[in-house]
């Protein structure tokens, strides 16, 4: 593979052509960074250091003037020099290059700096210009940059490819009451009147992607886990919240590093390991180069939090040091190979979590938070490889979603049980030194894996990597007359009917009254015979991907709820995914998957599995089952929550039976039961309970048409004490209202850009407006939701356009929302391919519900 692509890159290079006749031909330049520019830039560009100020004004509506010093080495004058500027043109004051003033020259995002005002070898830029807004995330008293994939060109002229490193050296302008952090350490600060001048040092190399900076009115703290100092920026103003967390914040971040420099042989990279804590943060997290940033409500948590939310922080912060070698350290050639930080990303996650919290079953932890999520997108007609082609990097958002973070890293874990542990980590230990500060993609790291393997990684690779889908597993077993296994086989068929095979490694349990007999399974191939069954007693039940650690639909036992009696916690949790599965594919009516579900709520005392269950009962009760089973099993499923919330049980528990409850509690029994908890009258022992909590409580009340709505909502907004939470309650308010007039106007405010800049909240006013129980009066903005579609993607950032998606069209199961998508679809012949596979992947529940409902009915 590694000498195809090198032919490939010889093809690329021959067709831009390095002589000077072809060259002005066949370079074309397009809007955002093509392939074809990319790969010229990479041969003509090299030591790029940018210099780069910004003066912030009091005020986020006014401009911020800005100044960049660009160091570079050329070594082909063939073309000009594409800056990557993707602003107005008026944004750009003056240009100098070597000293000279130079006419401004800007083509489709690009300024263009004649050849004739460049050298060979080492040149000057110097570039005044206006800052663009759009990756800025300005708000009253803060703000901050988030750039990628590709939103460095929207913030300042820079080569915007990940292949181009360089290193920054910036200088800050703010409010003198504002804090700023940026990639290296403050070497000087001067007061200017009401500012303070910053200048940082130079900063280590990276990608224009994991250039930050951070600045405004936050409080900062500093501590030194280990043997080096960090600080963090935040504004989170809940006292127990902090002295909770803050300690476990800067340990989990020390953990984390301890673990990365041991597995990968190699010391931190850079000069520092700061972070900042950001409470409209689009993401959980991002990557950026001494900066780290996060979404500060998934960073402090109180005495109320879950051992889930516990861990589910761990993971985002451990996610976000292993970046700091996969992906910042070693970054990849091209965007298209994005998922290779990002799997390692989590995959590296997952092992830190270990010795970190012994006490959690780790098998578990991966199964429950991987395979929904990736089966969610997998099953789709949505679906991709995990490696996709990328012509232009503008595009490059639309590669994010759950099968880079969710079914790579299964993959992964895959390959590694292929290869077996210590091989793999020898092989990564070679990747990181060899593509240290550079950059590398996939047939790199192949060729470094198959050296350490007998294992055909190129043929493995080409499925598990470069197709799409899932197996579908099915069986035949034979007995003989003493009940006895005389044959039994396996068969795997792609779900997209295609001829792909999926090599893996799993087990099967068979069950018998006491004990269960595993069995490893490593099926290469469409069929294996399982040669270590043969002469077996018949058993009780099978339960196939016993160790959760296969990916596909498996066959089902005749009964389902022989998953209750499954001692093993990783066995029931892989079952109770695959009888959902299962369900959506038709192999089980939605009311038995149901019945199954309560069953499991009334029992499982593992909280990681009850996620699992109620997260699947919900999907079952909202999208699969019809409006007479609702009406059967709402009352049902209400009274069995609520009875087992008095049952003594552990506070996580309960908190997890809690949130279901609370988001399904809408009779007039159950409304009065919620309004009891959240106004007080009402404690239930051993469930805790935070400000967020009875915030989403109101919430729900509001949906659920409680008499006194209205009272509730302003009650709750006087008792929220965060200012940055009550802006966001405040946004909320108008989809929460009773008056239809009102969420009218919630929506159709968001076909302004400007109304749309806190992406998290909007998704969930989003869910407010579009929730099961509001359908029949939101239905009629499901069109006005997907021909936004395309405009979200312009300005909105990467997870944006499917989070749109999922909280408008993906809410619904009618038949009058799936016409209406295939109405759109039918008008809209040209829409882009990219969202109409985002489209198909939030609406999977819509077309399954179409036809489950079908065959109940």
């Amino acid at each position: 593979m590694k000498i195809f692509y090198s032919l490939l890159c010889i093809l690329i290079f021959t067709t831009i052509g390095f002589s000077q006749s072809k060259q002005k031909e066949n370079l074309v330049l397009e809007n955002g960074v093509s392939e074809q520019l990319a790969i010229f830039r990479k041969h003509q560009i090299s030591n790029v250091i940018y210099g780069l100020s910004f003066e912030i004004p009091q005020q986020k509506q006014q401009e911020i003037k800005s100044d960049l010093t660009l160091n570079l080495t050329l070594s082909d004058l063939n073309e000009p020099l594409y800056l990557d500027f993707k602003e107005k043109t008026s944004n750009i004051k003056s240009i100098q290059g070597n000293g000279k003033n130079i006419a401004i020259v800007h083509e489709k995002g690009h300024i263009v700096i004649p050849a004739k005002d460049l050298i060979l070898g080492k040149n000057t830029v110097v570039i005044s210009f206006i800052a663009g807004n759009l990756s800025l995330n300005r708000n009253d008293d803060f703000l901050y940059t988030l750039l990628v994939p590709d939103r460095a060109s929207t913030l300042f002229p820079c080569f915007d490819q990940p292949d181009i490193k360089a290193t920054y050296k910036l200088s800050l302008t703010v409010p003198k009451d504002w804090t700023v952090l940026a990639g290296a350490d403050v070497k000087k600060k001067v007061e200017k009147g009401d500012f303070i001048s910053y200048t940082f040092g130079e900063s280590d190399k990276m990608s224009t992607y994991l250039f930050s900076f951070v600045a405004g009115k936050f409080k900062s703290v500093t501590q030194k886990p280990g043997n080096r100092e960090m600080t963090m920026l935040y504004r989170e103003n809940n006292a127990d919240k902090f002295r909770v967390s803050v300690d476990t914040i800067f340990n989990l971040h020390q953990q984390s590093v301890d673990f990365l420099e041991k597995y990968t042989n190699y010391k931190f990279p850079f000069q520092k390991l700061d972070f900042a804590s950001i409470p409209v943060f689009q993401y959980g997290g991002m990557e950026h180069v001494g900066a780290i940033q996060y979404r500060e409500s998934t960073l402090f948590l109180d005495n109320s939090s879950t051992d889930s939310e516990k861990l589910d922080r761990a993971k985002l912060i451990a996610h976000e040091t292993s970046h700091m070698w996969f992906g910042d350290l070693v970054t990849m050639k091209w965007f298209d190979d994005v998922w290779m930080k990002e799997v390692f990303a989590n995959f590296m996650a997952d092992k830190i979590m270990n010795p970190i919290f012994p006490k959690v079953n780790h098998n578990l932890q991966f199964l429950t938070a991987h395979y929904p999520n990736a089966y969610a997108e997998d099953r789709s007609l949505g679906t991709h490889p995990i490696k996709q082609h990328l012509a232009n990097l503008k595009d490059a958002g639309s590669l994010y979603g759950a099968i880079i973070y969710n079914k790579a890293p299964i993959m992964m874990r895959q390959l590694e049980a292929s290869m077996g542990k210590e091989a793999f980590q020898k092989g990564i230990e070679k990747y990181i030194k060899k593509y240290a500060n550079d950059n590398a993609d996939w047939n790199n790291l192949v060729e470094i894996l198959d050296a350490e393997t007998p294992l055909d990684m190129q043929k493995w690779s080409e499925v598990w990597v470069n197709k799409s889908g899932r197996a579908i597993f099915t069986n035949k077993i034979e007995y003989d007359a003493k009940n006895r296994i005389s044959s039994f086989e396996i068969n795997q068929q792609a779900e997209d009917k295609s001829a792909n095979v999926w090599p893996q490694i799993f087990d099967i349990g068979l069950v018998y009254k006491d004990q269960v007999k595993v069995i490893n399974v490593n099926i290469k191939d469409k069929n294996l015979l399982l040669k270590d069954a043969l002469g077996l007693e018949k058993p009780l039940s099978i339960i196939y991907n016993y160790n959760g650690y296969g990916y596909g639909v498996f066959p089902l036992d005749g009964n389902i709820e022989s998953v209750l009696s499954l001692k093993d916690e990783v066995a029931r949790a892989s079952t109770y995914i695959n009888i959902y599965e299962n369900t959506l594919t038709g192999n089980v009516e939605p009311s038995k998957a149901f019945d199954c579900f309560l069953k499991g709520i009334q029992q499982e005392e593992n909280e990681l599995v009850l996620k699992i269950i109620t997260s699947q009962t919900s999907n079952v009760f909202w999208k699969f089952l019809t409006e007479k089973q609702q009406n059967k099993t709402q009352k049902q499923l209400e009274d069995l929550l609520y009875e087992r919330l008095q049952a003594n049980l552990p506070s996580n528990i309960k908190k997890t039976l809690f949130n279901l409850f609370s988001s399904i509690a809408y009779s007039d029994a159950g409304k009065a039961k919620l309004y009891a908890i959240w106004n007080k009258e009402n404690v239930i022992q051993s469930l805790k309970l935070n400000e967020d909590d009875y915030t989403n409580m109101a919430m729900n009340l509001a949906i659920f048409k409680h008499e006194k709505a209205t009272e509730i909502l302003n009650k709750a907004k006087t008792t929220i004490t965060n200012p940055d939470k009550q802006k966001r309650f405040e946004f909320l308010l108008p989809s929460l209202f009773k008056d239809e007039l009102v969420r009218d106007a919630f929506v159709k405010s968001l076909k302004d850009d400007e109304n749309r800049e806190k992406e998290s909240w909007v998704a969930v006013g989003l869910a407010n407006i579009n929730h099961p129980l509001r359908q029949e009066s939101a239905q009629k903005y499901i069109r006005f939701s997907l021909d936004l579609v395309e405009e979200i993607q312009r300005t909105g950032d990467i997870f944006f356009p499917k989070d749109w998606l999922n909280n408008t069209i993906g809410k619904y199961s009618s038949k009058y929302a799936f016409d209406e998508v295939q109405r759109f679809l039918k008008e809209n012949p040209n829409f882009s391919p990219i969202l109409k596979r985002k489209l198909l992947q939030a609406t999977d529940g819509l077309y399954r519900a179409q036809n489950i409902k079908k065959e109940t009915e």
